[in-house]
């Protein structure tokens, strides 16, 4: 499948089930919310929202591999998805932070006045993107095949990024000026950017045979 395929698959499936997506989508911000409400310290709060949010966001990939794979998908599959793949939202929630708070400190150290290095500032921001577009790789692949374990998940989503670099970066490169789009107008997480942003990587990578039961 082609990312053009993908993306407008998964622009229809976002539409058809707009407002079952919105309720999960909204339960994640508000996790989000509630961690920058108690964890103000940043970049601390870049390791520790994504690890609290790791469950939700687990709810609502388990939602979009069951909306491509069957066409179709009730709100109770994100509370079953969030107590079945608790431990892998945690897990691929914390390799998310700790991507997002590398990447941040390493750029700022490069960028600051005191060193001034900005190649190397931007090879941080580089590859910190292509670290994270290899987690969002991941999920999906971490719900859907959940007997391989998160560790497996990230070796197949590095190998598929080996394999095929190019759709891997314009995969990110579209669901970056989405995501950008929804910024302008409205915090992303607000909106449906996030869950397209997964059903498209699901529709694009995930295997037809790798269904939970």
């Amino acid at each position: 499948m082609t990312v053009r395929v993908a993306l407008r698959l998964a622009l229809v499936d976002t539409y058809r089930f707009s407002w079952r997506l919105l309720i999960v989508n909204t339960a994640l911000s508000l996790a989000v919310a509630a961690v920058v409400l108690f964890v103000s310290a940043f970049p601390l709060v870049l390791l520790v929202a994504p690890v609290v949010a790791g469950p939700v966001v687990a709810g609502l990939v388990h939602c979009t591999v069951r909306l491509v794979r069957e066409e179709e998908f009730e709100l109770r599959d994100a509370v079953a998805g969030a107590r079945r793949f608790w431990k892998q939202g945690l897990a691929l929630g914390a390799v998310s932070g700790a991507v997002l708070l590398l990447g941040v400190l390493t750029a700022t150290f490069y960028a600051s006045e005191r060193h001034r290095v900005l190649p190397l500032a931007v090879l941080a921001v580089y590859v910190a993107a292509l670290a994270l577009l290899v987690v969002l790789v991941s999920w999906p692949l971490a719900v859907g095949a959940p007997e391989e374990g998160v560790g497996g998940a990230l070796r197949r989503a590095s190998l598929l990024a080996l394999r095929s670099p190019s759709r891997l970066l314009a995969l990110g490169a579209a669901l970056f000026a989405v995501n950008l789009i929804g910024a302008a107008t409205i915090l992303p997480l607000l909106t449906l950017t996030v869950a397209y942003s997964f059903l498209a990587t699901a529709r694009l990578f995930l295997p037809p045979e790798e269904m939970p039961a």
